[in-house]
């Protein structure tokens, strides 16, 4: 697979140049319609908005493939994902398209009543007319954020409830906010998380958690944990082992790498397990 790299955003990270929302164009019919997809973490907390309407339509992961094959070459990988529409709690078509480093390939839908594929195109707009905005669709509730312009998190819920909450701020313009979607306490229900770089050289990342709460149906932060025994102060390029159940927190302090276990207690609360120096 030879694709030729359409454009590279230098100043956001290749994650969140992902986490950018796409606008569509149909291609080839009478009448031209065009569409917004939002997607995040593996395709999750997806879903479309087309020009002209208010309403969104939530679209759930059918599948996800790596394409890694020109890897060897130099190339980024391509991922393709394929949604399915859901309107009403049924599936009513299918989205898909290809992913590489800043190019969007091979897009489409699928409408079921039909069996009609419509063709579509990305949507050419200079770099610097994104304004960072994004949005996530999780467990009904519309999460809306900005990579780089400000800090704070909107969350509009089914029942019509709304929330802003003040997310970690940068210190430096130029740096871009990450958003993640994993279930970090494993319960079973996805999460979010956002991460800025460090203060210092910017060579991690720090981590804030909103924890989905499934009795509420609320998304909560993630108290901050203990960090008495603890090599890192902050939660820090966080990651899971979802088999053993534990989150792993990764800081440097001085010339060394350091690694952080933690365990949750109850759903809500992190407690430290060990600490040792990592091979970095």
């Amino acid at each position: 697979m030879k694709r030729i790299l359409t454009s590279i955003f230098l100043l956001l990270s290749i994650a969140v140049v992902h986490a950018q929302p796409f606008d569509l164009k149909s291609v080839g019919e009478t009448k031209t319609f065009r569409l917004r997809i939002y997607f995040g973490t593996n395709g999750k907390g997806a879903f479309v908005q087309y020009h002209g309407q208010q309403g969104i339509i939530p679209l759930l992961v059918k599948s996800r493939t790596v394409d890694s094959t020109e890897r060897k070459s130099g190339q980024p990988d391509f991922t393709t994902y394929v949604w399915n529409e859901v309107v009403n709690g049924k599936v009513t078509g299918n989205y898909g398209l290809t992913l590489g480093l800043r190019e969007v390939l091979d897009i489409w839908y699928l409408r079921k009543k039909d069996g009609k594929r419509f063709s579509l195109e990305s949507i050419v707009q200079k770099s610097e007319s994104y304004d960072g905005a994004d949005q996530y669709l999780l467990h009904g509730a519309l999460l809306s954020f900005n990579h780089t312009q400000h800090n704070q998190l909107r969350i509009s819920y089914p029942d019509g409830t709304k929330k802003t909450m003040q997310l970690p701020d940068f210190d430096n313009p130029n740096q871009a906010r990450q958003g993640i979607i994993a279930d970090y306490n494993f319960d079973g229900y996805d999460d979010v998380a956002f991460s800025i770089p460090d203060a210092g050289m910017g060579v991690y990342r720090i981590f804030s958690i909103w924890l989905y709460q499934p009795k509420s149906g609320q998304f909560e932060k993630l108290a901050e944990p203990d960090y008495s025994r603890s090599r890192c102060s902050e939660l820090c390029d966080v990651r899971v082992d979802n088999k053993k159940k534990l989150l792993f927190s990764s800081c440097r302090g001085g010339a060394s790498w350091w690694l952080d276990v933690y365990r949750f207690n109850s759903p809500n609360k992190l407690v430290w397990v060990k600490s040792s120096q990592a091979n970095h």
